[in-house]
């Protein structure tokens, strides 16, 4: 059995990741989408937050599971037994960041390889902070993210 692992803050999760979920589901038989705690962000969710989300967002594909973890990634792919790491790439720019990642994985778990997948053309604009900008002054985000999460993203900005 193949497993991937498809790490991110997913803060929150849009289309874009859903994209780069099912196509990688297609490809895996098994894809962990694993919430990463990222100590050098102040997330809008928390992590039971996104967890049950992405939950919601991805019950209809089989074979994906929703986890989340801290510390090293290359340390969560060994206790989860898998040897792929699963990253988007949405335009030029997030090449040089997710090419060092890839390199500091290699070298931490030779055994690891790193699937880049092109994003979906319809969504290479499109990340979790832009998502945040646009909902933040209550614009209309339902072409963004799916419905669960633009309702979550309301109550959010109405509590702030």
């Amino acid at each position: 059995m193949t497993i991937a692992v498809y790490p991110g803050s997913f803060d929150p999760v849009t289309y874009g990741h859903i994209d780069i979920i099912s196509r990688g589901a297609s490809v895996f038989d098994k894809v962990i989408v694993a919430v990463l705690h990222n100590r050098n962000k102040e997330p809008m969710f928390s992590i039971d937050e996104r967890v049950a989300l992405l939950r919601e967002v991805t019950k209809d594909i089989e074979n994906v599971e929703i986890d989340s973890f801290n510390g090293l990634l290359i340390n969560y792919m060994r206790e989860r037994k898998a040897k792929t790491i699963i990253r988007g790439l949405r335009a030029v720019s997030d090449f040089e960041y997710e090419m060092q990642a890839a390199s500091i994985n290699k070298k931490l778990g030779p055994d690891v390889e790193t699937f880049f997948m092109m994003t979906n053309n319809n969504y290479s604009y499109l990340s979790s902070s832009i998502v945040k900008e646009v909902a933040k002054y209550d614009a209309d985000v339902s072409d963004l993210v799916p419905s669960a999460v633009e309702k979550a993203l309301r109550t959010k900005f109405k509590h702030k």
